[in-house]
C-alpha cells in the first residue's frame, strides 16, 4: 500500500469473480485458437483478448481488452498488462478477430504487437504469441514475427 499526499492509502486488488471451470494448459497456438473462437468468430466488431498464463502456461484468465469497430480496435498497453500484473501471470497470449474473416495481419495489428512485445520485456511478462482469428487463425510465433524466446508451443517440453 502506498500513502497519498492525503494521507489515504491507496492500494490494487484483483477481485476473482470466476476463475476457468477446468484446467487448462496452452502447448501451441492451436490451443490459443480453440480457446477463443467461439468467442471470437460470433462477434460482429473486433475484440482484442489478453489470456494470462503462469511458469507452465496454465489459463490463469481471460479479459477482454478492447471491443473495436468492424475493422479496428484501441489497445492500449496498460490495459493489456493490467491482468496479468493482478494475477501475476508470467506470460500472456494476446488474440483478436477480424470479422472480414481475413487472417492476415494489418499493418496495425504489426505495430501493436511490436509495442506490447516491448512493454512486456520492461515488465518481465513475455508475449508469447499473437492470434488473428479469421476464417482460420494466423499465429505470430508460428511466422517468427515474435520476440520472445519461449513460445507457447516450448512450454513442458
Amino acid at each position: 500500500m502506498v500513502k497519498n499526499y492525503f494521507g489515504h492509502e491507496v492500494k490494487i486488488q484483483l477481485v476473482r469473480e470466476s476463475r476457468p471451470t477446468k484446467e487448462y494448459i496452452i502447448t501451441g497456438p492451436e490451443d490459443v485458437y480453440k480457446l477463443v473462437k467461439d468467442e471470437l468468430k460470433n462477434s460482429d466488431r473486433e475484440l482484442f483478448l489478453s489470456i494470462q498464463l503462469n511458469t507452465r502456461n496454465r489459463v490463469l484468465g481471460i479479459n477482454v481488452v478492447s471491443v473495436g469497430t468492424l475493422n479496428a480496435s484501441m489497445v492500449h498497453p496498460r490495459e493489456v498488462f493490467k491482468p496479468a500484473i493482478l494475477q501475476n501471470a508470467a506470460g500472456i497470449v494476446i488474440a483478436h478477430n477480424h470479422p472480414s474473416e481475413t487472417d492476415e495481419p494489418s499493418e496495425e495489428d504489426l505495430a501493436i504487437t511490436s509495442k506490447l512485445s516491448n512493454a512486456g520485456e520492461l515488465l518481465s511478462i513475455d508475449v508469447l504469441d499473437h492470434i488473428i482469428v479469421g476464417k482460420s487463425f494466423y499465429s505470430f510465433l508460428e511466422k517468427g514475427l515474435i520476440k520472445n524466446k519461449k513460445g507457447v508451443q516450448n512450454v513442458n517440453k
